[in-house]
């Protein structure tokens, strides 16, 4: 076991790469629930941005092309989640788990001919004068494009929830959406916006593993992230700030179990691989102190 092989910047680089997918997915989702709606479907979407992405990618030669591909492939998923349960009026928990495994598997279907094949590099940026800041530079100023895109979206989520008025009328459908409905407000049609706000955004965030992390397409890639993502939005309390500090606690764990893994740690494989999931649900336990917005999960009849 040899500890020291560690690289502290390494290690913290890798962190905000390994947390941009759960914050991408995250914020989605957080949104979405702000809005009363409780989407289980968010691994579904991911998959699909991934695979959508990726093939995209593949074909023009762009990466941003491809991440443009995987948002509308996962709005367009979740606009058929929002058909279903706020036009219909599906369960919403059946509907969103058997989005996941239609995502899965339409995924899998889709990414048969892509298998072993390489996409397009999508290089870091080196950003003048920060980038050679000693120790912080490496870390924060010399990450690819979507680690500070994420970081934007986080920001301008939090903005627009807390200071304008769109934001507020998606809160107060949120809350109670037949006080909504009374007021004059298109409960739906909000709902079905923060739904494809939602999918996009899991759909990049699968598009990044594809295209940035891993990267190339490999079948059932996201690996449960999307579950995380909807778990840290519950530890974040439905606050966009603190879902950045519960992705970046998730990100560190699981890029911690890889170095203690090449350090050659004399703990079996399995138990360091299930650690970041494990450390989820403990600070779930722990922290998850915030109110759920009043209508989540709430079936909403127009006629009332």
């Amino acid at each position: 076991m040899d500890l020291s092989a560690i690289n502290p910047i390494l290690f913290f680089a890798s962190l905000m790469v390994a947390a941009t997918p759960i914050i991408l997915a995250g914020i989605g989702e957080l949104v979405v629930e702000r809005a009363g709606v409780l989407n289980l479907g968010v691994e579904g979407m991911m998959i699909l941005g991934a695979v959508c992405g990726f093939i995209v990618a593949v074909n023009t030669g762009s990466a941003w092309l491809g991440f443009l591909g995987a948002a509308l492939g996962g709005a367009l998923l979740a606009l058929l989640f929002g058909v279903l349960t706020q036009c219909l009026l599906s369960n919403q928990v059946a509907t969103g788990l058997a989005l996941t495994l239609f995502g899965l598997g339409l995924s899998a279907l889709m990414g048969q001919g892509y298998i072993g094949i390489k996409g397009p590099v999508f290089a870091d940026w080196h950003i003048p004068i920060l980038g050679d800041i000693p120790v912080l530079g490496p870390i924060m100023f010399q990450q690819d494009p979507m680690v500070y895109i994420a970081l934007l979206i986080v920001l301008g989520t939090g903005l627009f929830l807390n200071r304008t008025r769109a934001g507020l009328i998606l809160r107060a459908v949120g809350e109670n959406h037949d006080a909504a409905h009374q007021l004059g407000y298109k409960v739906i049609r909000v709902r079905l916006m923060a739904l494809a706000f939602g999918g996009a955004c899991a759909g990049l965030g699968g598009a990044y593993l594809s295209l940035v992390r891993v990267p190339q397409w490999t079948e059932g890639m996201t690996a449960g992230a999307g579950w995380i993502a909807l778990a840290i939005v519950v530890f974040a309390g439905w606050k966009p700030w603190r879902l950045l500090l519960g992705a970046y606690l998730f990100g560190g764990v699981t890029v911690l179990q890889l170095n203690l893994q090449a350090a050659g740690v004399a703990i079996p494989v399995e138990y360091l691989s299930m650690s970041p999931y494990l450390a989820t649900i403990v600070v779930l336990v722990i922290m998850s102190a915030g109110r759920a917005p009043g209508s989540l999960g709430r079936i909403f009849h127009a006629s009332h």
